[in-house]
């Protein structure tokens, strides 16, 4: 097995894996690819979601520190934690975005189930991808919990959700990078929640791949009228933008 370093090295090194590279703003410079982050259908999602308040805002598994960054331009007070150090994939890379931007980002080398901040800190905290990596998700969101204000708020998107655990042999085997590194995993729904839930948290809204651009970027609304199109052997004009929110209903 691969470290995540030398996985990301490798599909970067990879012609074939462009396209992927680029979806996962892994693509360099850094700085254009934060630059990309913070003016993407999905950040503009997520800043709709949040609305003007802003504050101090702690970013679990900030990886190469594109989210941090969009968060320290929009104007809050960040803290990235990411454990690993790598200065292409990691801490590292965060220090260095956060230098080369002129913003002020605290960088945390920690794990999400050990956070060694005191009680009611944050006013925000934010994770992409990030729960389903979770050792242990229980402990994970009551940390969470436990370092929000009141009245603060979890935001966790682009998570990777099963329908049922037989699925996930399957998932993971389909994954582009888990064979190469083995770090994938992914939860139930009801597992996400009672986690959630179990951390002091109240449940307030599930955001579904269709239902969100902030879930589904970088496909389009349009991208999806064509699939459907396609898989309903219908002219897309007949797939009416619509039937998307209704499709991604929890």
């Amino acid at each position: 097995m691969l470290t995540w370093d030398e996985t990301i090295k490798k599909i970067k090194a990879d012609p074939d894996q462009t396209e992927l590279v680029r979806a996962c703003y892994y693509d360099d410079p850094l700085i254009d690819a934060a630059d990309r982050f913070a003016e993407s259908a999905e950040w503009a999602g997520t800043l709709e979601l949040l609305g003007p308040a802003r504050g101090k805002v702690l970013e679990l598994g900030a990886g190469r520190g594109i989210a941090s960054y969009a968060f320290a331009r929009a104007g809050w007070e960040v803290t990235a934690l990411e454990p690993d150090p790598s200065d292409d994939v990691g801490a590292g890379a965060v220090r260095g975005l956060a230098a080369t931007a002129g913003l002020q980002i605290e960088v945390v080398q920690r794990y999400g189930e050990d956070l060694h901040f005191h009680g009611e800190t944050f006013d925000l905290v934010y994770g992409r991808a990030v729960l389903h990596h979770a050792a242990d998700l229980g402990r994970l969101c009551r940390e969470v919990g436990r370092v929000l204000k009141p009245g603060g708020r979890l935001l966790a998107v682009r998570e990777h959700v099963l329908s049922q655990r037989r699925d996930l042999p399957r998932f993971l085997e389909s994954h582009p990078l888990h064979r190469y590194y083995g770090g994938e995993n992914a939860y139930l729904r009801r597992e996400y929640v009672r986690a959630i839930e179990g951390g002091g948290l109240k449940l307030t809204r599930q955001l579904n791949p269709w239902s969100s651009i902030i879930n589904l970027h970088p496909s389009t609304p349009e991208n999806v009228r064509g699939y459907l199109a396609k898989r309903l052997r219908v002219p897309k004009r007949l797939v009416p933008l619509a039937v998307l929110p209704i499709l991604g209903a929890a």
